[in-house]
Formats: structure tokens, C-alpha cells, sequence
């Protein structure tokens, strides 16, 4: 494997940790959102200022990591990974968790409208999805069981 690729790969985990803790973090701060008193407006504005940013953030770190994964995936031989049933399970982890980031944009603009349905139970259980996304993520692509 060359240099090049080495340090590509280097980064892609870099910025998928850090995208994951954006994903970590964003629906604990919607638990605490669910859980504002209706007469407490400047903690509910500054929750929503801190999710606004870290969404966009984590928008940003997303966009990144997919570029280089895409590029690890191009260097490779596309090609070449046909039969290799881990990437192929392990991409499709990949679309949910860019829907599950979706997912996250959506709800905050609920929060921002006064349209949240949901409880605070319901986030912390919501919160413990990309856990378990991200541990089947890494180990398909550390194990390669298939």
C-alpha cells in the first residue's frame, strides 16, 4: 500500500471520529431540549445555537470523510472489491448514518418550529443509534467477517 494511500486512510478515520462525535452529540443536546420548561426561552435558544452549530459542523466533518472514503474506495480498484461482502454491508451502514445525520436536521428543525412530539426518552434512546452504527462500521471494516 502506498504512502499516499496511508495517509488518505489515516485521514478518513480521523474525520469520521470526529463526524461520529458530532452524532454523538447532537441528540443528547435534543434530550435536554425536550426536557426545557415551555417558559425557559433563553436556555432553548442557546441549546438550539449549540445544535444549529454543531450540526453545520458536523455536516462539514461528514462531507469530508465520505470525500476520502470515495477516494480510498476509487484508489483501490472499485472493481476490485466485487465479492467482498463486508464493504458492501458496510456501505450500506454508511447511507444510514447519512440518513440518521438527515434524520438529526429534520428534528432540530422541529425543536425550531415548537413541533417536537417526542420525548426526552425517546432522544436517549435515538442517541444510542449511532453506538451501535458505528461499532458495526468498524467491525466490518477491521474484522472483514464476509
Amino acid at each position: 500500500m502506498s504512502s499516499a494511500v496511508l495517509w488518505v486512510k489515516a485521514f478518513h478515520v480521523v474525520f469520521i471520529a470526529s463526524w461520529f462525535a458530532g452524532l454523538f452529540y447532537l441528540p443528547r443536546i435534543f434530550v435536554n431540549l425536550a426536557m426545557v420548561p415551555a417558559d425557559s426561552h433563553a436556555e432553548r435558544e442557546r441549546l438550539l445555537l449549540m445544535a444549529r452549530k454543531l450540526l453545520r459542523f458536523s455536516n462539514l466533518l461528514m462531507a469530508v470523510a465520505l470525500t476520502l472514503g470515495f477516494w480510498l474506495w476509487l484508489g483501490f480498484g472499485s472493481g476490485r472489491f466485487a465479492g467482498q461482502y463486508w464493504l458492501h454491508a458496510k456501505l450500506l451502514l454508511v447511507v444510514a448514518v447519512v440518513g440518521y445525520q438527515f434524520g438529526c436536521a429534520r428534528l432540530l428543525r422541529r425543536f425550531e418550529a415548537l413541533a417536537n412530539r417526542r420525548s426526552h426518552r425517546w432522544y436517549r434512546v435515538f442517541n444510542e443509534v449511532t453506538v451501535l452504527l458505528f461499532m458495526a462500521i468498524v467491525v466490518l471494516a477491521v474484522v472483514r467477517p464476509f
